[in-house]
């Protein structure tokens, strides 16, 4: 199991990207791009989803055994990726867990009534990030804590009208499974 270590970054991470999902960004759980970490991933890196689905198939597996095998001297756009999502404090193991939305620790604070989760669920998987946000901002230090409540605060007002629109422009919430540039075989792809 992951080494959940709580950092500021990360948590921020985590909430932007379930608020973007809960705003109807782009997702498709089949998409490297689209799912679970694809979407942290944007979010992350500020990378688009054509940018992040290509990187992905320049390596064999899904997120999780690409994060297994996560090399940092590789050179793989891929790699990188992985790599700064890591640098926020998760562990390979941890990546693998969001892909699932299996992490023990976060589903013992998912209300029982919502559980079992759908790994390929927009709604559980927004849920599944807010409550690992909400359980790392728990093992923060009153400074890290007093920095995470200004830096939400500095969020909220570069946002207009209190939520940041996402790049690609949010896709319509009742068709949050619609195919993506790039997603020929969406399928074929085991996430």
């Amino acid at each position: 199991m992951g080494s959940m270590h709580p950092t500021v970054q990360l948590i921020l991470a985590f909430r932007k990207t379930a608020a973007r999902l809960r705003q109807g960004a782009r997702y498709r759980w089949s998409h490297h791009a689209l799912c679970n970490c694809g979407n942290l991933a944007q979010v992350v890196t500020d990378l688009g989803p054509d940018a992040i689905y290509e990187a992905a198939f320049q390596k064999p597996g899904d997120w999780g055994e690409q994060a297994r095998d996560h090399c940092p001297t590789s050179g793989l756009p891929m790699d990188r990726i992985i790599g700064q999502i890591l640098a926020l404090g998760l562990e390979p193991t941890d990546i693998q867990h969001l892909e699932r939305l299996t992490h023990p620790k976060v589903l013992r604070r998912v209300p029982a009534e919502r559980r079992p989760l759908k790994h390929t669920s927009r709604e559980d998987t927004a849920l599944f990030m807010e409550t690992w946000a909400a359980m790392l901002e728990e093992g923060l230090d009153e400074l890290r804590l007093a920095e995470l409540r200004r830096r939400e605060a500095e969020d909220a007002a570069e946002a207009p009208g209190g939520a940041a629109a996402s790049e690609d422009g949010a896709a319509d919430a009742s068709a949050p499974d619609e195919a993506a540039p790039g997603d020929l075989d969406a399928d074929a792809r085991v996430a």
